[in-house]
This record gives C-alpha cells, structure tokens and sequence, in this order.
C-alpha cells in the first residue's frame, strides 16, 4: 500500500485541474497579452481565476496578484510594503514560528536599516496578545503572522489580532501567510482585517509554481519585479496562464465541499492521534490546553516526537513500507538544523531531532491511518532497541 502523508509539503492535482490545464497548455496556449484571438482565449481563463478566486476571499478582483507561490508572495508582501511605507517607520513584526519565506525575508530587511520584531508563542504556538501590544510603536509600519502554522498546525486569531493592532495603530499594515490555511478555512480578508494575504496553489491540489497574494486597495506597496508591466504593473511577466487556470479551479472544487471535507479531515486527525497515543514516549506537539485531538487547531496537520527514534531515521523506515512522511518544513528540509518553531514552542531538546510532520488531505482514508499506525508499532519499538544498541 502507498500511503502519502505529506500534504503539507505538496499535494496531489485533482483530476480536473489536470485536465483543464492541458487544454490551456496544448490548444490555447496564448500569451494573454496578445491581441489577436488566441491572446483573448488567454486573457478570459486569467479572468475566470480572477473572478472564482476573488469570489471565494469576497475581494475584488483588482486586489488580486498572480504570483510563482506562496515565498514570492511572502517577498512582495514584506519588501513591497516595507519599502514603499520606510517613510512613516522602519519597525515590523512577525512571529519566531513563521516559515522562512516571512523569517528569511525579514532578515533581508534588517539588512536593509529595518528593525524587525520576533514575537515569541506559548507551547501550543500561539502568539500571546499582550506581548503584540507591547511591541507596537507608532513606528510599527507593518505586522506579519501566519494562518496556520505548516508544521504544528496552530490556527492564530488573525480577526482578533487584526483587531488589536488597528486600535493601537489603524495605519500599521497586517500581512497574513495563509498557505497553509487557504482550502481549509473560511478566510475572508477584508472581513478579519487583513491587508496582505500569501495562497499557494500546489498545498490545495493545484499546480507548482503558482500562488497569489492579496493587495487591499489601501496598501501602498512598490513591484520587486519590473519588465513589460503586467498584472498593473506591479508584477511584470508574463503571467502563467494554466498555472492560475489550475489554481482557480482547484480551490473552486476544494470550496464546493469545504465542510464535509474538514469533518473528514478530523475525524482522520482524531482517529490518528488516538492511535499514537497507545504508544509509549511519544508526545504530540502544539495541542491547545484542553483540545486533546487538535480540534482547534488544523485539520490537516499532526506533529509527533517519538522518544529515542531519530526523525530521518524513522522517516525512511515508513518509506519502505510506503508511506510519505516529512521531518519537518519540505522548504528546508536540506537544512540539518533544529526546528525554529518547535525550539519556539518548549519542545525538549531530547526530542527536537526525533520528530514527524504528518499531513492530510481530501484523498487520505481510514484504511491509510490504520495501515500507517500499525507499522508505527512494528518499527519504532525495534528502532528504538536498535538505537540503544
């Protein structure tokens, strides 16, 4: 049996954004800026993904940008804004738990003259309101968290924190990473506050190398990319016509069955947890006090330390058996270091090295979790006696 539980690393293509994709591909394959019949074929699919997508965040269809995924989106975000709004402060705000296209882009910025915020979080990942407030200056020119957490899962009250921080500072920008959020929630940016928002195609079932970003027509932001002034003028190139077609249509599909699909997905994640649980010196990370299976937190996303068993280790022992597994971030997996955001959260040190990302999806079954857990209690007892030896 294959059992793939890395979906927060990548998904699989439904059938239809495949297919979609092709025709675009192999019969109208115009480049949208032409002005001949093929150019307009082109133009209409990059204005069907315009309208379902903007339908589905209730934005204008002006507000959105067609981006390469979810780190160029987080660039444009954070350097767009920061540079376009250095005269009224040089102060931002992010978390120690965001993913490295916010941390690394921001570390950019620093060596660019900004200061740059890191708001710790308590155990379970999330940012503690009081410490935000205490941060903010009338410098604060814009405040980044994200969605949902890609390796804990924590889901952050971006309405309440929005909220927040426009009573102390109404002109502070607010940049939300929703990558890992958008197909699994109801995310509604003009509603919750937000100003700036990162998708990505390929963590809903659509294509790589497509994503977009959320510009409210408040924002003042400058291009990081200039050419021939596509996407009014902010992001020159041409646009990736069946990249965004593939996108529209996978989140259109994902949004159709939103909450069936998000019952099935806990019901997989209880089901999951309950079963690890039956083993021993394992620890379950990121779970909100009093939410023992995660409800709270997202539907898709289980971290679990296994005491004595080495992460890579582990993951390559579920790999002969089938199953997809990841120790960490896909995105800096090649990066042999401790995980920023499990160190952030408390995790003990003895355990940082000896833990796995499992991640669902719309396609993952009952039969794969149960599959997954007994060879789970096959491997890691023998792992564990090989480790002493």
């Amino acid at each position: 049996m294959e059992v793939y539980l890395d979906n927060s690393a990548t998904t699989r293509v439904f059938p239809e954004v495949a297919e979609l994709m092709t025709k675009i591909m192999c019969e109208d394959y115009g480049n949208p800026s032409s002005l001949h019949m093929k150019g307009l074929e082109a133009e209409q699919y990059l204005r069907y993904a315009k309208e379902t997508l903007a339908k589905i965040l209730k934005v204008s269809e002006k507000e959105l940008l067609f981006t390469s995924g979810g780190t160029e989106s987080d660039n444009m975000a954070l350097v767009g804004c920061a540079m376009a709004n250095r005269r009224r402060g040089n102060h931002l705000i992010t978390t120690q738990i965001e993913h490295p296209a916010v941390l690394q882009t921001m570390h950019y910025l620093e060596s660019r003259g900004f200061r740059v915020t890191y708001l710790p979080v308590d155990d379970s990942g999330q940012i503690v309101p009081e410490e935000l407030m205490r941060a903010m200056t009338p410098e604060t020119i814009l405040v980044s968290v994200m969605h949902t957490n890609n390796e804990i899962g924590t889901v952050q009250p971006i309405a309440q924190i929005s909220d927040m921080m426009k009573r102390r500072n109404p002109y502070t920008l607010f940049h939300v990473d929703a990558v890992q959020g958008f197909g699994k929630d109801k995310i509604y940016p003009k509603q919750m506050g937000i100003d700036l928002l990162s998708a990505s195609s390929h963590k809903i079932h659509g294509p790589k190398g497509v994503g977009l970003l959320y510009i409210s027509d408040r924002v003042k932001i400058q291009p990081i990319i200039y050419g021939g002034g596509q996407q009014q003028n902010l992001r020159s190139g041409t646009e990736n016509v069946p990249g965004a077609a593939g996108m529209a249509k996978a989140a259109e599909l994902l949004y159709q069955n939103l909450e069936k699909d998000r019952e099935h997905l806990y019901q997989i994640k209880r089901h999951f947890i309950e079963g690890v649980r039956r083993m021993e010196g394992i620890h379950v990370n990121g779970l909100p006090e009093g939410d023992e299976y995660g409800m709270r937190s997202a539907p898709h996303i289980v971290s679990v330390s296994f005491k004595g068993v080495r992460s890579e280790v582990l993951l390559h022992a579920l790999e002969e058996k089938g199953i997809y597994v990841s120790a960490g971030s896909a995105c800096s997996a090649h990066k042999p270091q401790p995980s920023a955001t499990l160190k952030a959260i408390g995790v003990e040190k003895s355990i940082l090295e000896s833990t796995i990302r499992f991640s669902f999806s719309v396609f993952t079954t009952m039969e794969e979790i149960d599959y997954t857990l007994q060879v789970l209690y096959d491997k890691i007892p023998m792992l564990r006696k090989f480790t002493r030896r």
